[in-house]
């Protein structure tokens, strides 16, 4: 048995195209399939999203605070 994770898509028709690894060829299988939808990635913006976000900060300007001193540590060996 082996195990084969898939990332792909559901046409508007409901047909999912399945296609296997080049080794797996003129044989009988018996699939399980168990699918999960996968949530919106960040990578889906709305075309204006740039335009949106840049400049958007309206409030006091951010300031960094002092860091301190970095302990001194003894050389490693």
């Amino acid at each position: 048995m082996q195990s084969l994770t898939l990332h792909t898509r559901v046409g508007k028709d409901g047909i999912l195209k399945l296609e296997m690894p080049s080794d797996v060829r003129d044989t009988e299988l018996e699939i399980v399939l168990i699918f999960s939808p996968v949530l919106e990635r960040a990578a889906d913006w709305t075309p204006d999203f740039f335009t949106e976000v840049i400049g958007g900060w309206q409030g006091e300007p951010l300031v960094r605070e002092p860091q301190g001193q970095y302990e001194t540590r003894d050389e490693l060996k």
